[in-house]
């Protein structure tokens, strides 16, 4: 028998993951010409279509893990007109869409839940489409601030890093490495929590990370709209805590 509900779930799901992952990748290239490199719009990647944007490894462990990414987009940090500046603006202009979008999404979320009347199906999978916008724009601005390359975070080092010291070689060399085992170390403790093993959950190096960290950045936005929709101030603050 056909689960409707998980099939309304999965593609609200699979369409949040490609609007997510295309405008993040949009935006690093669209800064990248606009800061004077071409690289971008030459390889195809100036471009809203999600197949010009998509890394298989990475959908796949977005899809089963809740991390990922998609293809870098190429660019020639020669061409900027101002080498550093266009290379800190490049490399965080995904990350900041991001934070927009998840901004921007979480109260049509709201306002859906609170006051569109329920229409078969349309109602239901509008729920879940624009509360994984938000969720997902959340956490893939918050995955990509981490200091491992490929990700925006270990770019927005190397542009605000003068010196290629120890630690920046270090995460330069084995930076993929330590990601793909932290995504890996994630899936199989939260599988073998699914199996009954709860304590697994305690040893989920990455899932306390990002947990910790879409409090925080979370936060401003749940106190920006979450009273306009009702939702008592001090409720909001005790998400910092729990």
């Amino acid at each position: 028998m056909i689960n409707v509900d998980r099939l309304i779930e999965l593609l609200a799901s699979f369409l949040a993951v490609v609007i997510v992952l295309t405008c993040h990748e949009f935006a690093h290239a669209y800064v990248a010409y606009k800061c004077g490199d071409s690289t971008a719009k030459l390889y195809g990647r100036l471009s809203l279509n999600p197949l010009k944007h998509f890394d298989i490894l990475g959908l796949i462990c977005f899809t089963f893990v809740g991390f990922g990414w998609a293809k870098p987009v190429p660019i020639d940090p020669n061409n900027f007109k101002r080498y550093r500046l266009g290379l800190g603006l490049t490399a965080s202009a995904g990350i900041v869409l991001n934070y927009l979008m998840a901004f921007f999404f979480y109260p049509l979320f709201l306002v859906v839940l609170n006051f569109m009347p329920e229409i078969a199906f349309l109602t239901s999978f509008l729920t879940y489409f624009l509360y994984l916008m938000y969720v997902y724009s959340l956490s893939f601005c918050i995955f990509n601030l981490l200091p491992f390359y490929p990700l925006d975070g270990f770019r927005i080092v190397d542009a605000l890093n003068r010196r290629r010291g120890r630690i920046y070689r270090f995460l330069r060399q084995y930076g993929y490495y330590i990601l793909l085992f932290l995504i890996v170390e994630s899936f199989l403790c939260r599988t073998l929590v699914n199996f009954g093993i709860g304590f697994m959950d305690w040893f989920d190096i990455l899932g306390w990370i990002m947990q910790f960290a879409q409090k925080i950045f979370g936060f401003p936005i749940l106190a920006a709209w979450g009273p306009a929709f009702g939702v008592p101030f001090d409720q909001i603050w005790r998400t910092l805590l729990w």
